[in-house]
C-alpha cells in the first residue's frame, strides 16, 4: 500500500557515446570509471541511446516507466520516438502524477490506452511488487526501461517506483535499463538517513535525504546491496546508459529552457534546489506553497508575520535570502487563507544547503510562533520525511539548528562510504 501524501497512509558527443550503449554489454554497469566529461555539454542517456536508433532494445519487448521528463533533446517523448522507430513497446507504466503529468501529489492518471501510439499505459503509482510482476507478465515485456528526471530527494517518489519495478524484474528475470539523467541538485549527499521503522511510500530504503546520486547510480546500488538484503537475486541484465558530460559538482540544467516540470509542484530548478529542505514543511501546519506559483519557495501560515524573515536573514545562510511575503494558497493547507511568511530567494545556487535552510526555517518558526504545529499524528509525518523520530523530538525540545544537523553527521558519513563504489561520474565525493 502506498503512502498517500494527503492521508498519511504508511507503507512499507554522440558518435563516441554510441560505444557506451552497445546492446547489453556485460560491463555496462560493472565498473566505476571516472568520466570527467566536458562541462557545459551534456547528453542525457536517452539521447545517447536514440543516437543508435534505439539499438539497445533491438529484439526486445519493452515496457517503459516514464513521465513528461522522458524526452529527447528535441523534446520528443521517448515513447513516441521509440514507437515511431520500430521498438516493440508493449507497455508504459505511469508513476505518481501520471505518464502525461496531469495529476496532483498523491494521485495518478489511471490505466488507459495512449491515443497517439495505441500503447496501454498502466497506472503504477502505489503498485506493489506483485502488481509490477502482474503488469510485466500481462503485457509480455522482457525488458523494462526507466527514464524519469529525479530531483535528488529521498521523499520524491520516482526512485521508489524504480525500486518496486527492480524487485519485480528480479523475480521475472526481466532486463532493466536506466536512461540516466543528471541529479539537478548535484552529486553531494546531505541530511539524515532513513531508519528502520520509518519506511513508507516516500522512503523505502536507508538512504540519505539528499542522496546525491543519479537514478542510474541508485539502480546499481539498489541492485548490488538492497535486492540481496530483500532476499532477491540481483538483476543479471542491469544497464545504465550514462549521461555524457555531467560532473558531481554541477547543479541545475545546462539549459534552463530545457527544464520540464517533473511534477506539478516542481516548476523551476530553484524549486528543486530548495526542495530537500523546504519540503519538510509538509509535516507542519504551515503551507509549503502548494497552490501558489512558487511551491517550496513560498512558505507561511496565517499566524506568521515579518519577524520570521528578519530572524532568518540574521543567520546569514549561504546562497539564499529571505523576503517577507504574503500569499493565499488556492489548494492544500491553508487554502483560501492569507498567509504571512517568506519567499526563499536563491542568490548563489552553488552555495545553497537546502537542509540547512529548511532546518533553520523550522527552528525559527517554532521559536517565534505558538501557533506552529505538526500535521497529523504528533510529528509522525516529519518522521517519515526526515527518516526517524529524532528531528521532530529535537525540534519540540527546543534544539537549535546546529544541534539538529550535527545529529545526522555520522550516519551520513557511513552512507557516503557505503555508496562510493557505485558512483558512475567523476570519482569520489
Amino acid at each position: 500500500m502506498a503512502l498517500d501524501r494527503r492521508k498519511l497512509l504508511h507503507a512499507s558527443g554522440l558518435a563516441a557515446a554510441a560505444a557506451v550503449v552497445a546492446p547489453f554489454a556485460p560491463s555496462a554497469t560493472a565498473t566505476n570509471q571516472n568520466r570527467p566529461g566536458k562541462p557545459g555539454v551534456l547528453v542525457n542517456g536517452a539521447d545517447v541511446a536514440a543516437a543508435t536508433n534505439w539499438s539497445i532494445f533491438a529484439g526486445r519487448k519493452v515496457g517503459i516507466i516514464t513521465n513528461p521528463t522522458g524526452v529527447l533533446a528535441n523534446f520528443r517523448s521517448i515513447v513516441d520516438d521509440m514507437a515511431a522507430k520500430g521498438v516493440d513497446v508493449r507497455a508504459v507504466f505511469g508513476p505518481e502524477h501520471g505518464f502525461r503529468g496531469t495529476a496532483q501529489d498523491g494521485a495518478s492518471e489511471g490505466t488507459s490506452v495512449d491515443p497517439r501510439t495505441g500503447i496501454t499505459v498502466y497506472d503504477s503509482y502505489g503498485a506493489g511488487v506483485a502488481d509490477y510482476v502482474r503488469f510485466f507478465e500481462s503485457s509480455g515485456v522482457d525488458t523494462v526501461c526507466f527514464d524519469i528526471q529525479d530531483v535528488g530527494a529521498r521523499f520524491y517518489t520516482y526512485i521508489w517506483t524504480m525500486w518496486g519495478a527492480m524487485q519485480a524484474a528480479s523475480q521475472t528475470g526481466a532486463t532493466f535499463v536506466v536512461l540516466d539523467r543528471p541529479n539537478p541538485i548535484g552529486g553531494q549527499a546531505r541530511g539524515p538517513v532513513l531508519q528502520k521503522g520509518y519506511e513508507s511510500g516516500v522512503g523505502q530504503l536507508g538512504i540519505a535525504l539528499q542522496h546525491g546520486m543519479t537514478v542510474g547510480e541508485l539502480a546499481t546500488y539498489f541492485n548490488a546491496v538492497h535486492l540481496p538484503a530483500a532476499g532477491l537475486t540481483p538483476i543479471q541484465d542491469l544497464h545504465v546508459v550514462e549521461v555524457q558530460g555531467w560532473r558531481r559538482e554541477m547543479t541545475g540544467p545546462d539549459n534552463r529552457a530545457a527544464w520540464i516540470l517533473p511534477s506539478p509542484n516542481m516548476p523551476t530548478p530553484e524549486t528543486a534546489t530548495l526542495y530537500p529542505g523546504t519540503a519538510l514543511f509538509e509535516a507542519t501546519n504551515m503551507s509549503e506553497g502548494r497552490g501558489t506559483t512558487r511551491p517550496f519557495e513560498l512558505i507561511g501560515a496565517p499566524y506568521v508575520d515579518y519577524r520570521w524573515a528578519e530572524a532568518l536573514n540574521s543567520k546569514g545562510l549561504a546562497g539564499v535570502t529571505f523576503r517577507e511575503a504574503y500569499f493565499q494558497p488556492t489548494l492544500s493547507k491553508n487554502q483560501g487563507l492569507i498567509c504571512g511568511g517568506v519567499q526563499v530567494h536563491i542568490t548563489d545556487p552553488t552555495r545553497v544547503e537546502a537542509l540547512e535552510v529548511g532546518t533553520h526555517m523550522l527552528v525559527e518558526a517554532k521559536r517565534l510562533y505558538p501557533g506552529f504545529g505538526w500535521r497529523g499524528d504528533a510529528g509522525r509525518w516529519m518522521g517519515l520525511l526526515s527518516g526517524s523520530a529524532r528531528f521532530a523530538q529535537q525540534l519540540d525540545a527546543g534544539a537549535d539548528a546546529g544541534t539538529i544537523m550535527d545529529s545526522w553527521r555520522s550516519e551520513l558519513d557511513q552512507f557516503v562510504r557505503d555508496t562510493r563504489g557505485y558512483l558512475l561520474y567523476n570519482g569520489k565525493r
